[in-house]
């Protein structure tokens, strides 16, 4: 399983779309992804005082867009990227963080 961060506005988008594809797909050409552990530490970096938030759990073996594990220097871990939407079939759970 892999994580995502995402807006509720976002979310609640791709599922009128049938898919999720955020802003920043659009700018950098990938969707930043993490392991579960890295969940915590990800939004202590870039959410802190953000709120309507939603994690996605994403099975992998059905997402259909090419993803891999890219090492990132300043963070000195893996993360997964992935290069395309998200279909909705691989997201098995979204989980509404609380304020």
């Amino acid at each position: 399983m892999i994580y995502h961060i995402a807006t509720q506005a976002d979310w609640m988008d791709a599922q009128l779309k049938g898919f999720y594809s955020p802003q920043a797909y659009a700018t950098e050409g990938f969707i930043h992804a993490c392991k579960a552990e890295q969940v915590e530490s990800v939004m202590d970096r870039y959410y802190t005082n953000k709120k309507d938030l939603v994690v996605l759990q994403i099975d992998e073996r059905f997402l259909e867009a090419p993803h891999t594990f890219v090492f990132v220097a300043a963070s000195k871990d893996e993360f997964p990227h992935i290069f395309g939407p998200i279909n909705l079939e691989a997201v098995v759970e979204a989980t509404l963080l609380k304020d």
